[in-house]
């Protein structure tokens, strides 16, 4: 083998083992984050004509990327459509992530995907290995479009009658996008700033097709893989995806049946409401806390238990390898089996009959302390920089972590310090802390020495 040929293999394997692709990920996000502020802080982007400061620009960038729906400034309202479409290019390029839609052009143009991008891609949903990762991303693409395709028609058919044939496309495809990615922006800032879908609260129609998109797009492309390639065999589900598919479901079912016993009666929310339209907007806001940021009924007219129920569901989130935040369902699920096991006595976590791994069970209880204390410590430091009550803060950070969106409605006057650390939360929460940790802080070493065990008194 010629020497020159040998040198560039030994350059191409040195740069594969430097290769760290959730870094890239990171970067990659934070790129476009710092492109979209940029582009929104430009006059054509705003209606007045004037420059926007930086910290809302960058605000906005990151709830766009990060998928959140937090919001300093009314979309409709404050964006011209050019700062719209800046803002949903950052919601769909934050949803799918950025590697898979460059990978899009690389399907386009039918060149070769290789190592490195398919490694990228690994990180980027999340998937466990390199086997079929290429077939992953492009259903998901495909599912993708087509999901927020069929969503924009029907949205679209709800939003003419209001808005004419360019306001309804435009507001239908926008909305659609948004309700995939589990963004919760929206354009509806005209029937009053800050009030996102409460003017649709009696429509089934609306409600019902982003419920939908905010389902599907939370379960993962992961999961929507092993549907479509089993979707005969149902039993030939993997039990990620069996997990992921029951713990939705339970979520979903159970927060409504919450919301609806608790503001059954409440007349800021559910309580004036008839009997099929309280159903209705229970579930909805069941589903909406799965990172999506919607809001029908009013976030801040809900009761303190509500508000509470309402951080654990956004805190829990959708499921990996999804467009949406939060823990998972999956991380959440390995906990309740190493609760089950703990209490059964035994010290191997399993579910039917097979054994999840002891570094999967740290990631889990690692991940989740980790989340636990960024939120309260998030929680106790905006209640004290703006004086707002524990409650309402606690909805704030843990919407913000889980790239949720809904607000009781103090986003928009807490100070510059309380943004910027939402603006961290939600780089967090949609990069992931674990995939951040590898990023930049994990660095793997084999132990030297193993020492004494110790006993420990615990309880």
């Amino acid at each position: 083998m010629p020497f020159q040929l040998r040198q560039r293999l030994y350059n191409r394997l040195r740069s594969m083992q430097n290769l760290n692709p959730a870094r890239i990920v990171v970067t990659s996000f934070a790129i476009v984050i710092l492109t979209g502020a940029l582009l929104l802080m430009l006059p054509i982007a705003s209606r007045d004509g004037q420059v926007t400061p930086f910290l809302t620009c960058l605000f906005t960038a990151t709830s766009s990327t990060c998928v959140t729906g937090l919001i300093m400034v009314d979309t409709w309202v404050h964006w011209t459509l050019f700062g719209q479409i800046v803002i949903i290019l950052m919601i769909q390029l934050g949803g799918l992530g950025f590697m898979t839609v460059i990978t899009l052009a690389s399907f386009a143009l039918r060149r070769r995907i290789g190592l490195s991008e398919r490694l990228i891609m690994v990180s980027t949903l999340n998937l466990n290995d390199m086997d079929g990762v290429v077939r992953v991303v492009r259903h998901a693409l495909m599912g993708t479009f087509l999901f927020e395709g069929v969503g924009a028609i029907l949205l679209t058919f709800c939003f003419i009658p209001q808005y004419g044939a360019l306001g309804g496309i435009w507001r239908g495809i926008f909305h659609s996008i948004s309700a995939f990615c589990n963004a919760g922006f929206d354009l509806l800032g005209n029937n009053g700033a800050f009030t996102s879908l409460l003017s649709y609260n009696g429509n089934p129609v609306v409600l019902l097709t982003i419920m939908s998109l905010i389902v599907i797009g939370g379960l993962g492309f992961f999961v929507w893989e092993d549907i479509f390639r089993h979707w005969r065999q149902p039993r030939s589900l993997s039990l990620y995806t069996k997990m992921v598919l029951l713990l939705t479901g339970a979520l979903i079912v159970g927060g409504a049946l919450f919301f609806l016993a608790v503001e059954w009666d409440n007349p800021a929310t559910l309580g004036e409401m008839p009997l099929w339209k309280k159903i209705l907007n229970g579930f909805f806001q069941s589903v909406t806390l799965r990172t999506a940021g919607f809001d029908s009924i009013g976030q801040g007219g809900l009761r303190d238990s509500s508000l509470a129920m309402s951080c654990i569901l956004m805190l829990i989130g959708g499921s990996s390898g999804s467009t949406a935040g939060g823990l998972k369902t999956a991380t959440v699920g390995i906990l309740l089996l190493t609760i089950r096991a703990t209490l059964a006595g035994r010290s191997e976590v399993t579910l039917r009959g097979r054994a999840i791994s002891h570094s999967r069970v740290m990631d889990a209880m690692t991940l989740t302390m980790i989340v636990l204390i960024l939120f309260l410590a998030g929680s106790m430091v905006i209640s004290v920089a703006d004086g707002e009550a524990f409650l309402p803060a606690a909805f704030e950070t843990a919407s913000a972590m889980g790239t949720v969106g809904v607000t009781t409605g103090i986003t928009p006057g807490l100070s510059a310090f309380s943004h910027v650390f939402l603006i961290t939360m939600m780089f967090l929460g949609r990069v992931g802390i674990m995939s951040f940790s590898v990023a930049f802080l994990a660095r793997s070493r084999p132990a030297k020495l193993k020492y004494p065990t110790v006993e420990f008194m615990v309880g």
